[in-house]
């Protein structure tokens, strides 16, 4: 457990750059502009409410699967019940914990972390998550470098239901058998079931031909870009081809389309 809390405490405080997303909230909340954010923080910031805490700062503690992925990596199929959580928050709230922010001036600047932000990231750590023992040796089959993450998408709540585990489960063990895993393709299933929480594999398998209609007209309906016959006509343009990001859009939906070619192989094999 104290490790646990350890590594909590060395994640929040790690340097942590203060993004566009922070710097518009506190223009249009406090008009303080960028150039101004560091003597808020040592100056105002310090003054506010909790809430107010919360909302400057959530950006920045809110965490997202790769910071899920070192706790998920470090607890394996261990679970941690939600009633410790207070005694984390409390505990790293009294050390006390240090967030170090890195403005625009390229200074580094500590802000004492109240218990609202502690208890944000804890809360969002998947701490009370688990991995099946099958789905966990499925894992540890994988590249160790992205085992963590694996780790991660496992222990997230929408494969508590077992229909919808199965999905994963059954993709999971397909694709590293066969030689088609790949990391992306993992975390892009992830986002189909937080996004559609399909019940199980035949609830699934009824969207996947309307998704692949819909990636097949968007990829013919495109001429693709033409590439500029001149390096005098690019500069006129600014030196960028806006039509090669348009290449680019087509050639991920042309991925899209073969991973949904994939999974429904995948679902529809007995």
């Amino acid at each position: 457990m104290r490790k646990l809390i350890d590594t909590i405490a060395t994640e929040l405080e790690r340097p942590r750059e203060i993004t566009v997303q922070v710097v518009k909230h506190l223009d249009g909340a406090y008009g303080v502009d960028r150039d101004a954010v560091p003597a808020f923080l040592t100056e105002q910031l310090p003054k506010l409410e909790d809430y107010e805490h919360d909302l400057i700062l959530s950006p920045l503690f809110t965490p997202k699967l790769q910071d899920q992925a070192q706790f998920a990596d470090l607890l394996g199929a261990e679970s941690i019940p939600r009633e410790d959580w207070p005694v984390f928050t409390h505990q790293l709230a009294s050390r006390p914990t240090v967030a170090h922010l890195i403005a625009s001036d390229g200074k580094t600047y500590p802000v004492t972390l109240r218990e609202v932000s502690i208890e944000r990231f804890v809360y969002r750590l998947r701490l009370d998550g688990t991995i099946p023992g099958a789905l966990l040796q499925r894992i540890l089959k994988a590249p160790a470098a992205d085992r963590p993450i694996l780790k991660a998408v496992a222990r997230r709540i929408t494969w508590e239901s077992d229909g919808r585990r199965e999905i994963l489960d059954r993709f999971l063990q397909a694709s590293l058998a066969d030689g088609t895993y790949k990391l992306s393709e993992i975390t892009e299933l992830l986002r189909i079931a937080e996004d559609y929480q399909p019940a199980d594999s035949p609830a699934l398998l009824k969207r996947i031909p309307g998704w692949q209609r819909v990636l097949e007209e968007e990829i013919n309906s495109s001429d693709g870009p033409k590439p500029f016959f001149s390096s005098a006509v690019q500069q006129l343009h600014g030196g960028n081809d806006n039509r090669l990001r348009d290449e680019n859009r087509m050639l991920q939906k042309q991925n899209e389309l073969e991973f949904l070619k994939r999974l429904q192989q995948i679902l529809t094999a007995n």
